[in-house]
């Protein structure tokens, strides 16, 4: 069986969902929206299958990034930018 085949659980699974977010925000300031997108809908989506403790043990910076800085800039109500900007 494949290391990726096993689903994450407890520490290991807390672990990942802060490597990832760490990785998004690198990306973020390196300007590379597009890789920073995927790496916070992957870490996000590992987030909210935490438990309540679980969760009290990702560090809180970590924990606003993901939520509520970057949902500013990657939310939803976004549009995506035209490539050209000419007047």
């Amino acid at each position: 069986m494949a290391k990726k085949d096993i689903p994450l659980t407890g520490v290991a699974l807390v672990k990942e969902v802060c490597r990832r977010i760490r990785v998004a925000r690198s990306y973020w300031d390196a300007h590379n929206n597009p890789a920073c997108r995927y790496e916070r809908a992957r870490a996000l989506e590992l987030y909210n299958t935490l438990t309540q403790e679980q969760k009290e043990q990702i560090p809180q910076v970590l924990r606003v990034w993901l939520r509520y800085r970057s949902e500013k800039y990657f939310g939803s109500h976004q549009i995506p930018q035209s490539k050209s900007k000419q007047k």
